[in-house]
């Protein structure tokens, strides 16, 4: 049937045509953002996983920087830590010198002990990065500090985690400021004073409470020395071996307390390489959920164009054709 008030062909024409238009819409917009799913119209449950996992990318760079400075940190306490140690061992050998000395001697040999020691607080006050110095502490102004002379650890964060719940949980790195202070201007007893300013008995060279300060010339069961403030002048060879011992116990604990540092670096180091990776991992799920496959479009969108140039063709074919009806009145 003809007729000039439906045209059925240019409707049908015009129906593949709009459908044309949409799909080449849809691959010009996945070309120019280079995203399959743009918003959450195009695929609500992709782009909801999208987008809170690029959160989570965001946060772990934040963690990212946090571990960073929590490494330099650890990097500044370890390195005073170790001049800290080389200057203890010249205080020690110092200490070895004095035994048989002339009076006059141990004068000058104090003179060298006490610019060491000086030496010393100098390292540990100098220890210092971002506000944060772990070796020369008050622990009555450490956050979480349970009492006076117990410093808190020191806390970086490591880690964020979403578990299937959803809910987010941040790893920590610990770094017990307790076990490697040097001086702790708060501190009140020798066993939580510093490890170089806390009386150790002669005998043990153990930092202890029942220890007090030896008087030149005269053994006590209970003489005690600290690094940080002992002296030669006036001891006799019995008192300066105790030094030595004093000296090398608190070499020990400074070398353990150097051991934290260093494995704690390390583990920063590890977990900073984890998080990088993680986060190269994250980037490249997301990109396989929301980007678009540019070769893909590509060929997609040369079959659209000449689609659309057919459709133009189709519908100009189907209006012609209502056209032709005014031949039937022509004589």
């Amino acid at each position: 049937m003809a007729s000039i008030l439906t045209n059925a062909s240019a409707l049908t024409a015009l129906q593949s045509m709009s459908a044309t238009n949409r799909a080449l819409e849809q691959t010009q917009s996945r070309i120019s953002t280079g995203y399959r799913v743009a918003e959450a119209a195009d695929n609500a449950a992709y782009w909801s996983i999208a987008t809170t996992m690029r959160s989570d990318n965001k946060s772990l760079s934040t963690v990212q920087d946090a571990l960073g400075l929590g490494a330099s940190k650890v990097d500044t306490a370890y390195t005073a830590m170790s001049k800290a140690i080389d200057t203890v061992n010249e205080i020690k050998v110092k200490l070895v010198s004095a035994v048989g000395s002339t009076p006059a001697d141990k004068d000058k040999i104090q003179t060298e002990i006490a610019t060491l020691q000086k030496q010393l607080k100098s390292f540990a006050d100098s220890a210092t990065f971002s506000g944060s110095n772990w070796l020369s502490v008050n622990s009555t102004v450490a956050l979480g500090n349970p009492s006076a002379g117990t410093h808190a650890d020191a806390q970086i964060v490591s880690s964020y985690t979403r578990d299937a719940a959803g809910s987010v949980t941040l790893g920590k790195i610990a770094i017990k400021v307790q076990d490697i202070k040097l001086y702790d201007m708060a501190a009140t007893t020798n066993a939580t004073k510093g490890i170089l300013e806390g009386l150790r008995l002669g005998t043990s060279g153990d930092r202890d409470n029942t220890a007090t300060a030896a008087v030149a010339g005269t053994v006590a069961a209970t003489d005690g020395y600290a690094v940080a403030t002992l002296t030669v002048v006036g001891f006799t060879d019995a008192q300066i071996t105790q030094m030595i011992n004093v000296t090398d116990n608190t070499l020990l604990e400074m070398s353990d307390a150097a051991t934290q540092l260093g494995a704690a670096k390390k583990q920063i180091d590890l977990q900073k390489q984890f998080t990088s990776n993680l986060m190269d991992s994250i980037e490249r799920g997301v990109g396989q959920l929301v980007d678009a496959d540019m070769n893909k479009e590509s060929t997609r969108l040369q079959a659209l164009q000449v689609q659309q140039q057919l459709g133009i063709q189709s519908l100009t074919i189907a209006n012609t054709n209502a056209q032709r009806v005014l031949s039937l009145f022509q004589g």
